[in-house]
């Protein structure tokens, strides 16, 4: 997992850097216009739930979309031939896609909840952030105390996980079908008359995938959009 995740991010890093180098102040090319195009909606979806200055936030933002979205792109990676090149070198186990690693998943969450306290200390203070996590959100009566600070640790705990499992759940479940379509195809094939249901099975296979791209776009706009969400709400004062 983590030699791929750095794979894939060397990879989005690197396209992105050739793309930079020969950017023009002309009409762009089809794959400047396309990188551009990404990076201003990734600019305007955070200035949509980040008010403040972007030159932390955009960049973050930008680096968790195409990461995400690089380390899921290689669920569409035909399963058996990674197995197969992985089985020859002596690596059985090869995690080819890392966002169905729930140690990816989890780490990414965590240092999004770390940013989420760091900039909570740098907006209120450390008096400021104390004060609200025994007062926030029923109030200063002493007596509220104690439940006050159980609901923001209880708060605080559930967005990491939260983030984290619906990441990994989503992209798991997906590699799961893609492994029992693909075995259909294979069991169909080989059985008595089984050549049209192993076309059928190859067919819904290669459907899934299709639907899969909408998937895997759909969780990595989500994971960078509810990162934002969380680093904006740390500025908010109640």
């Amino acid at each position: 997992s983590i030699l791929m995740g750095w794979f894939t991010g060397l990879l989005g890093i690197g396209a992105f850097y050739l793309v930079a180098r020969r950017a023009t102040v002309g009409v762009p090319g089809r794959v400047q216009g396309f990188i551009e195009l990404i990076v201003e909606f990734v600019d305007d979806t955070v200035k949509g739930v980040f008010p403040g200055d972007r030159k932390f936030m955009a960049p973050l933002a930008l680096t968790i979309f195409v990461w995400v979205f690089m380390m899921n792109l290689m669920d569409l990676l035909p399963i058996d031939w990674i197995a197969t090149v992985t089985g020859a070198s002596g690596l059985q186990y090869w995690k080819a896609v890392p966002t169905t690693d729930l140690n990816t998943t989890l780490a990414m969450s965590l240092t999004i909840f770390l940013l989420t306290i760091f900039f909570s200390f740098k907006a209120k203070g450390a008096g400021g952030f104390v004060h609200e996590l025994f007062t926030a959100p029923f109030g200063g009566n002493p007596l509220l105390w104690i439940p006050n600070l159980l609901l923001n640790i209880i708060e605080y705990l559930s967005k990491p996980v939260s983030l984290a499992m619906r990441l990994f759940g989503n992209m798991y479940a997906g590699e799961l079908i893609f492994m029992l379509l693909g075995l259909l195809g294979t069991l169909a094939a080989v059985s008595s008359g089984g050549i049209m249901a192993g076309a059928a099975a190859g067919v819904l296979y290669w459907a899934w995938a299709v639907f899969h791209i909408l998937i895997i776009l759909l969780q990595a706009f989500i994971f960078m959009v509810l990162s934002c969400v969380y680093i904006a709400m740390a500025h908010e004062h109640h």
